[in-house]
């Protein structure tokens, strides 16, 4: 079967911005917005559910395939070859907060992500990339930072808070990290992080995190030069199922294997 994915990825930015639009009258108000609790540190409100609910209909009315989404059960399409992977609104924290959030959409076949996009409706940013057809930021072709200086070097990351059951250490990593690079910056989305890597407003980032909030955030990078691998620079046979991921420009991704080694390694299920 031939699949127009440049077709695919004009719906999916319709889409997006669809959803941008819906999320950013929630935004507005953000002080008097109805949150739940999905877990300890992890908010879930209305418009997450009513963005990826505007998400489903419209990538499903069109492509009726299988869906992996953040906020409701998964289903299974027409064609069991492809998937879309969804996070409506990712920085759901920042979201309430009012605070920069993006909307992520990906499309996996089989093992492989064949175009994505990360959706920033705060600063009308929208991140693209076809595989194999490079990386762009509204229509303009990006490339990761080309320093190498580890003193100009610009790291993300993210911080659990200390009931989440994540990989131990982290802010001892970050203090092994810090010390000798220009600055660290927590940007409060994974998508939004890997995309500030793509354009080189971060030379890299690493956490650990879920791969439906970095299918199309890796993809980009990778089709704007940088490297993605776990901590121990292991491939997608690894960090799609752990999500210990360094997403970086070549130099600051050997900088931060260097120092991340020394974590416990974490296994594939």
């Amino acid at each position: 079967m031939t699949v127009n994915y440049s077709k695919i990825l004009d719906h999916m930015v319709e889409t997006a911005r669809e959803a941008g639009a819906l999320t950013l009258e929630h935004f507005k108000r953000f002080r008097d917005i109805e949150i739940g609790i999905k877990g300890p540190g992890d908010f879930v409100s209305d418009a997450d559910k009513q963005s990826e609910t505007l998400i489903r209909e419209r990538l499903l009315s069109q492509y009726p395939w299988g869906l992996t989404g953040e906020e409701f059960d998964p289903v299974e399409g027409s064609d069991s070859d492809h998937r879309w992977l969804v996070d409506p609104i990712d920085g759901t924290t920042n979201f309430i907060y009012g605070q920069h959030y993006t909307i992520t959409i990906s499309l996996r076949r089989g093992n492989e992500t064949m175009c994505g996009l990360i959706y920033n409706p705060v600063s009308d940013e929208m991140f693209t990339a076809i595989k194999g057809e490079g990386a762009y930021l509204n229509g303009m072709r990006l490339n990761v930072s080309a320093s190498t200086d580890v003193a100009l070097m610009c790291v993300g990351t993210g911080l659990p808070t200390p009931n989440l059951q994540l990989h131990p250490g982290a802010y001892q990593r970050l203090d092994e990290i810090r010390a000798p690079i220009g600055a660290v910056r927590i940007v409060g989305s994974a998508a939004n992080s890997c995309a500030y890597v793509a354009c080189g407003r971060l030379t890299g980032y690493y956490e650990e995190t879920g791969f439906v909030d970095t299918a199309a955030g890796i993809l980009i990078v990778q089709e704007a030069g940088g490297i993605v691998t776990d901590w121990w620079g292991r491939g997608p046979e690894v960090y799609e199922k752990t999500g210990t991921l360094i997403v970086a420009n070549p130099a600051t991704h050997a900088y931060l294997l260097e120092r991340l080694r020394g974590a416990p390694p974490k296994n594939a299920a």
